[in-house]
């Protein structure tokens, strides 16, 4: 199974909640929705900026999108006693299940 394995630090000038986490992280899923769209000409504005600078914003969005992802996994961790070693260990289950993976 090939893996892309990105460490995020843990944000340590914050006090997140997991209800303040999780509407972070839909703001910043929708941020990246409409990074996709608006820049890509999916939104039905005329848009002209170039390839190189679109997967920069893009990737940038999906960034924050990871980072507050991680932030609320911490937050889990911390605050909830969730051990998400195992809950890694059941999603790359359930993936295999649906056959996602071999």
């Amino acid at each position: 199974m090939q893996q892309k394995i990105i460490a995020l630090p843990r944000l340590n000038k914050l006090t997140p909640t997991m209800e303040s986490t999780a509407l972070k992280l839909m703001e910043e899923a929708g941020e990246l929705a409409q990074a996709i769209g608006k820049l890509r000409g999916l939104s039905g504005e005329k848009v002209e900026v170039n390839e190189k600078e679109v997967m920069r914003t893009i990737t940038r969005e999906l960034l924050d999108v990871a980072q507050t992802a991680v932030s609320l996994m911490f937050v889990l961790e911390e605050q909830y006693g969730v051990d998400l070693q195992q809950a890694l260990q059941e999603h790359v289950e359930k993936l295999r299940r649906k056959g996602y993976l071999d």
